[in-house]
């Protein structure tokens, strides 16, 4: 039985988009640090492209772990949480719960990058609610809320734990209330 963290492939493309919109906002903590580490750029340009109808799912499917590597060689928490940022992006073509880790990760990037800021994560995640469409927001609607399904990121995994969980909880109050 499929997920129902996978979604659709045509739920996926649209959220792909919206993930992509998610990591670019804050790739630049990664690029500053790793200027010519490409990975993450490429992988956002990736989900975008499967947003897009340009490539196939069980291609992108194999190439959702190589920008999840570049947190690896990141020197700072906000740079890796950027690059993880972007693999959650490409993971979308793979299985639609990973937009919100597309999120998270990129709230997560904002506050660690701002750590005298309090409000830096929810003023993300107040920029990411603004660039959701209907569609994305219909698409979400049908994920399980965090920890309510295991099979898949949605489950008790690092997207349950800490900020992630916290923007992941935000987001999907806010869409599910509209």
């Amino acid at each position: 039985m499929v997920s129902p963290q996978t979604l659709s492939e045509a739920d996926r493309r649209d959220l792909a988009v919206w993930a992509a919109d998610c990591a670019e906002h804050v790739v630049h903590l990664f690029e500053a640090e790793a200027p010519s580490d490409g990975r993450p750029a490429d992988a956002i340009a990736r989900a975008r492209a499967f947003g897009r109808g340009e490539l196939r799912a069980a291609d992108e499917i194999r190439q959702r772990f190589v920008a999840g590597r570049a947190a690896g060689s990141a020197d700072s928490p906000a740079a890796a949480a950027a690059a993880r940022s972007a693999a959650q992006a490409s993971g979308v073509a793979h299985m639609g719960a990973h937009a919100l880790g597309a999120a998270a990760y990129a709230a997560k990037a904002a506050a660690l990058a701002a750590p005298d800021d309090p409000d830096a994560a929810a003023r993300e995640i107040r920029w990411q609610l603004e660039q959701l469409t209907a569609r994305n927001r219909d698409a979400l609607r049908l994920l399980p809320l965090l920890g309510q399904d295991s099979a898949g990121p949605l489950g008790s995994g690092l997207l349950a734990n800490g900020v992630l969980a916290w923007a992941i909880r935000e987001i999907q109050a806010q869409v599910n209330a509209d």
